[in-house]
């Protein structure tokens, strides 16, 4: 293909998947799920980088650790509020439209999250010791098999408020978007008792309670949303009052400015989520709804919608492969010694612009390894014995390999 004609063909490959989207998808809540998808492999390609120890093994590090006035910058790409938003939206949507019983709608959603999770930690699985048998250092297995499974996370807690949607439907039937404010008050409580006067004679895992109202607030928001109780008041009351919430939590009660977590840091924002998330989420949601109608008009252009097509389909994907395309580079290029950007330690602005510099290296090593990752979220085709059997020796590897990364082995 001539560089002449690639432009005709991408032109005319987006105006098919436009003529083939039905008209009744809800363009703009998909292109907010694009939007916090992408800014998942970004804020972790960015804001993550290693060290190497005397073996040559890899280590984790970050730039914030350097550069504290790089902390607004994750307030950008922390948009995990932004996709339970949708997610809640969408999830509210489906469970009206669902043709058999809530427990049936509930297992397909279920199988279609866990099957990428599965795949990816089974391939780790088997690929570990072959990298060991090749001369890759414990230390950089172990160190990618924790980036592997940390955003995985999420996929655990996004089952779990699902499976409440029922209720959350209910609740937002009866109260519309004040239903998410027992969340809120309850994270706020837990806050309180970890960072207040009794701060001292609180046991740790206190922050644990903090967990499920900390991400189903966002979900109970787009539940809310979805059943049309959340319009354009509500939205401002939720970006304003994010907002003036999330100044007052950073100027008065001091939290801590980056909303990942900084290695050595005494406090973290998101694991659990704090007070301070629930305020961006806030924010967030109310300009997500504002900006919706105006997101649609955009997105009626084929040239900009079929991006977000591709990357709505690749979901998962992108979210359980993403740090192994950032490993893809920085483990062969850890027996080169220190290479900018990737081994080096990032504490340095010559080190920001080496890795700005290898992002799109990362993003071309995804869509390399996506053209076969792709296949665990779609559905096996053989029979449901071999189904069977391939996902009982699937789990039984991730199970190994999660012992492998949380270090019990």
């Amino acid at each position: 293909m001539s560089a002449s004609t690639l432009p005709a063909r991408l032109r005319e490959t987006a105006e098919r998947i436009d003529r083939r989207t039905p008209a009744h998808r809800d363009r703009a809540v998909d292109g907010l799920r694009a939007l916090a998808l992408l800014a998942v492999p970004t804020g972790h390609w960015l804001l993550g980088g290693f060290t190497l120890d005397g073996d040559g093994g890899l280590h984790n590090a970050s730039p914030l650790s350097a550069f504290g006035a790089l902390a607004p910058a994750s307030w950008v790409l922390q948009m995990l509020g932004v996709f339970f938003l949708v997610g809640g939206y969408a999830s509210a949507l489906s469970y009206r439209r669902r043709p058999g019983s809530a427990a049936a709608w509930l297992k397909g959603r279920i199988v279609r999250l866990g099957r990428p999770v599965l795949g990816v930690t089974a391939v780790w699985a088997l690929a570990a010791p072959v990298l060991y048998a090749a001369g890759v250092p414990e230390a950089t297995l172990r160190t990618g098999a924790t980036l592997v499974v940390q955003p995985l996370w999420f996929v655990g807690v996004y089952v779990v408020v699902t499976a409440l949607t029922p209720y959350c439907v209910r609740a937002a039937r009866r109260l519309g978007g004040w239903a998410a404010a027992p969340l809120i008050a309850s994270v706020a409580v837990v806050d309180l008792l970890r960072y207040g006067p009794f701060a001292q004679s609180v046991p740790s895992w206190l922050a644990v309670l903090n967990i499920l109202p900390g991400w189903l607030f966002a979900y109970q928001l787009g539940v809310a949303w979805g059943e049309r109780r959340i319009g354009r008041r509500g939205a401002w009351l939720l970006l304003a009052g994010g907002a003036l919430l999330f100044a007052a939590l950073l100027a008065v009660f001091h939290y801590p400015a980056s909303m990942v977590g900084v290695p050595g840091a005494a406090r973290t924002n998101s694991h659990p989520p704090s007070l301070l998330v629930l305020a961006l989420a806030s924010a967030q949601s109310g300009a997500a709804v504002l900006l919706r109608d105006r997101l649609a008009r955009l997105l009626a252009r084929p040239a900009l919608w079929a991006p977000v097509v591709v990357v709505n389909l690749c979901a998962m994907t992108i979210l359980c492969w993403h740090q192994t395309a950032m490993l893809a580079a920085a483990v062969p290029a850890s027996f080169a010694g220190g290479v900018a950007g990737l081994t080096t330690a990032p504490d340095t602005l010559g080190w920001i612009a080496a890795r700005v510099a290898w992002m799109p290296v990362f993003a071309v090593l995804l869509v390399g390894i996506a053209r076969y990752a792709r296949r665990f979220e779609a559905p096996a085709a053989t029979g449901r014995r071999a189904n069977g059997l391939r996902r009982t020796v699937a789990a039984l590897l991730a199970v190994g390999f999660g012992v492998f990364a949380l270090g019990l082995a």
